[in-house]
């Protein structure tokens, strides 16, 4: 794995005395140095780091490098390289050798031309010093080698291997767009010495009582379920010991000693305590420490190189105002900055966040102020516009009578919700019933009643473009629900009543979108909304951790096929084939793999590969597992699915426990950082900002419009602007970062919890404060305060 954000990034002495300031101190702007600073406030806001080369063309060629399109064609065709294992042998569908390897020669075209960009973009010694982009190089060479190794043996009818598909998922790691992926792949890296020297006293601890057992348990005749003599051997003594740590043979291990007396379960009781109990946990702390620590050192650097971007963008539209005075930028310059870094930011957005950065309006601000830019935009702010209800143009009168705006209040009413969280709570319990009870079945129909009643008087209430709109998360869930469910109901019925017919399939959807509709209620409970709060901002996250665990799952799953396709076959279940007891193996007679018709867990082909691995990493039954796939080849054939448990179930998943712990412990504990006190100290200096205690912070203003912010209708006579805004509970990338490194040692603490969703693939923030902004008349955008 590379380190390009530790490479690519230029230390504060290189940044101010190198010929990083373009035209420094020149106010004769030109389109080549907007695009240049551009381009460094979008990396300082998107934490990219890549040390390019700062002429016209390299610019250009560094703006089409990072354009939306490239991108997500590099990640197609990495897609399109890794699913030909679909089709290749072992194949779930099968194509001719010609067809894949075509395929995969246009993907390594795609990734050369890539690269070739890349090499463009960035000085020549740098790209050759970046082991990333060798390693991309040697992938693509080595594939070209096994590719005309394996076309010429397979032409000669000779025995040939794909060795090279190991190397698939490591493309995934090392383009430049896999940042994310390395710094996780970093964290494990970071984490394997402190793991390593833990590992080796909890294996010496295996083995000591593996011994014991040996002397206690070996000469006493016992025998296992099957017969076979107990703890007689001791390299079978280890291994059974170490699956007993995972839980996975207990208390099956221990039974014939518990069986002979009771006195044994002492050994098996002290041994679980302390290395499943003590050793696990150990684990678990060395991981979240050394996790916590080179973390805070990332963040460091990331904050750095946040900043240097900033200074550096400064440096290329900086102007002096007058002789021997301080260095700025103009208004003119900044806004012409801003349209270029987000084109589609509103006017009074931009006028805000500069009101904010000029706070004494002064008509130009210094470098302290301007390297703030990337924070604040990074805030995103969502527009609403106010828009009378169209029943209230049809026929006003009747739309603001008395009875219309009682109605508005009590739909508006926190009963209204209470009752229909009421109601779904009974849903839940006729659900359970039996659907054969004719009272049951047609209860269904009430339910459907009272589900859109519920979205035609909300429809009634709010401004149906509002209710609808992107952000309404909750609404449009509860319409597609109710409507799918609706319909799905109606062809069931119609179908039962013309012929008596049931769709199974029919069947099952209702009853899904039945069990969906119950999800709303989590919402009405404050400590629920704050567990999903906090699952929901660490999504992307979780996505780089699903990316770490795919690359993990693709190698071993491209050596599993390797070393044990065809050894266990699957049979349907209409086989009358002697050979399916034992999953066509006749080594397999007897062993509990069979008898557990563990025939489908195999490494035939890719997808039973993958499906054998998340098996694996529940880990129950796991020795089963590896002890079958022992059975038909050889008993070292345990050292692969051994690498694989502490790999995975050690490794991984506990620093996936420890992403997961800071995440949580930063949603109940970080507090506001300086730059969110500030952005509320001048909403509030202008008058933009509402009572904050008509802004409830849940679930349903996570995600979903505040109709009372809106003006969609809380009352019909309401006098609303044109144009309102709000701002979201997440950032676009990162929170704010400090600026200087006074700050950083001020705000420590707080910058490695909120960066640490940074590092992680985190694109969103975690405590945001909604607020919507008011000024004279109409309504104007403005970023609210955030929690770092």
């Amino acid at each position: 794995m590379s380190e390009p954000e530790k490479r690519d990034t230029s230390p504060d002495e290189s940044a101010e005395k190198g010929p990083g300031f373009p035209n420094g101190g020149n106010p004769a702007k030109t389109k080549e140095d907007f695009d240049l600073a551009a381009i460094y406030v979008s990396d300082a806001q998107y934490n990219r780091n890549i040390y390019f080369d700062t002429s016209p063309q390299a610019v250009s060629l560094y703006l089409l490098y990072n354009h939306w399109l490239p991108r997500v064609l590099v990640y197609f065709f990495i897609l399109v390289d890794m699913s030909l294992a679909v089709f290749e042998e072992p194949a779930v569908l099968p194509l001719p050798t010609w067809a894949t390897m075509l395929v995969e020669l246009l993907c390594l075209l795609v990734f050369t031309v890539r690269l070739v960009h890349y090499a463009k973009v960035i000085p020549r010694d740098k790209f050759w010093k970046d082991p990333k982009n060798i390693c991309i190089i040697c992938i693509v060479v080595l594939t070209l080698i096994d590719m005309i190794i394996y076309g010429a043996l397979t032409a000669t009818n000779c025995y040939a291997l794909r060795w090279s598909r190991v190397l698939r998922p490591l493309l995934l790691v090392n383009v430049t767009e896999g940042r994310q992926l390395r710094r996780a792949f970093r964290s494990i890296r970071n984490a394997l010495p402190e793991i390593f020297y833990v590992f080796l006293l909890f294996m010496f601890s295996v083995l000591i009582f593996s011994l014991m057992a040996l002397k206690l348990l070996g000469k006493r005749g016992l025998k296992t379920m099957d017969g076979s003599p107990y703890f007689t051997n001791y390299l079978e003594i280890v291994f059974d010991l170490y699956v007993l740590v995972t839980t996975a043979n207990s208390p099956d291990v221990m039974m014939p000693a518990y069986n002979a007396s009771f006195i044994f379960t002492l050994f098996f009781i002290l041994y679980i305590f302390i290395n499943t109990y003590i050793f696990m946990s150990a684990f678990l702390a060395v991981v979240f420490n050394n996790y916590k620590k080179y973390l805070k050192e990332e963040v460091r650097q990331l904050v750095r190189a946040k900043r240097h971007k900033m200074v550096r963008a400064f440096a290329v539209l900086q102007e002096r105002r007058e002789e021997g005075g301080e260095l700025v930028v103009t208004q003119a310059n900044w806004n012409q900055l801003v349209r270029l870094v987000q084109p589609d930011i509103s006017n009074a957005h931009r006028e805000l966040l500069w009101s904010v950065c000029d706070d004494k309006n002064q008509g130009f601000i210094g470098k302290l102020a301007f390297v703030q830019l990337a924070d604040l935009l990074n805030i995103e702010v969502i527009t609403l516009k106010s828009r009378p209800h169209p029943l209230q143009s049809i026929c006003p009168t009747l739309y603001l009578s008395a009875p219309s705006r009682l109605l508005c209040r009590l739909v508006q009413h926190r009963g209204f919700t209470i009752m229909y969280d009421v109601i779904i709570l009974a849903n839940a319990v006729f659900i359970g019933l039996d659907e054969e009870n004719p009272m049951i079945s047609n209860s269904e129909w009430v339910f459907l009643f009272l589900y859109l009643l519920e979205i035609l008087l909300k429809l009634y209430v709010f401004e149906p473009r509002s209710f609808f709109s992107k952000h309404s998360f909750w609404n449009w869930f509860d319409t597609i629900i109710v409507v799918s469910a609706l319909i799905a109901t109606i062809i069931n019925s119609a179908l039962k009543s013309v012929g008596g017919y049931t769709s199974r399939q029919i069947l099952d959807i209702v009853f899904i979108l039945r069990v969906l509709r119950l999800i709303r209620v989590v919402d009405s409970i404050g400590r629920f909304r704050t567990i999903i709060n906090t699952l929901i901002r660490i999504g992307p996250a979780i996505l780089t951790f699903g990316q770490l665990i795919l690359v993990v799952y693709y190698i071993f799953a491209m050596v599993g096929m390797e070393l044990f396709k065809e050894k266990v076959k699957f049979y349907d279940e209409d086989s009358n084939d002697p050979a399916k007891a034992y999953c066509g193996n006749p080594l397999l007679k007897g062993t509990t793999f069979a008898q557990l018709n563990y025939c489908k867990n195999n490494f035939n082909n890719v997808m039973s590969s993958f499906i054998l691995l998340v098996e694996l990493t529940v880990v129950n039954q796991w020795h089963v597992l590896s002890n079958g796939f022992a059975t038909v080849t050889h008993v070292s054939a345990r050292i692969f699915f051994v690498l694989f448990h502490i790999l995975v179930v050690i490794v991984i998943i506990n620093i996936f426990v420890s992403f997961v712990l800071e995440a949580f412990y930063v949603e109940y504990s970080v507090d506001k950082g300086d730059l969110q006190t500030s952005l509320e100290r001048k909403i509030e200096e202008l008058e933009l900002a509402v009572a904050q205690e008509k802004l409830q912070d849940n679930l349903v203003n996570t995600m979903e419009t505040i109709d009372n912010d809106l003006g969609a209708g809380q009352s019909p006579t309401a006098n609303r602007p044109t144009l309102m805004f709000k701002i979201a509970s997440k950032s676009k990338n990162s929170q704010n970062t400090g600026q200087d490194d006074v700050r950083i040692r001020e705000q420590e603490e707080c910058l490695e919890h909120r960066d640490a969703f940074i590092l992680k693939g985190q694109d969103v923030g975690l405590c945001s404060v909604k607020i919507s902004l008011r000024s004279r008349g109409t309504e104007t955008a403005g970023p609210a305060p955030i929690s770092c």
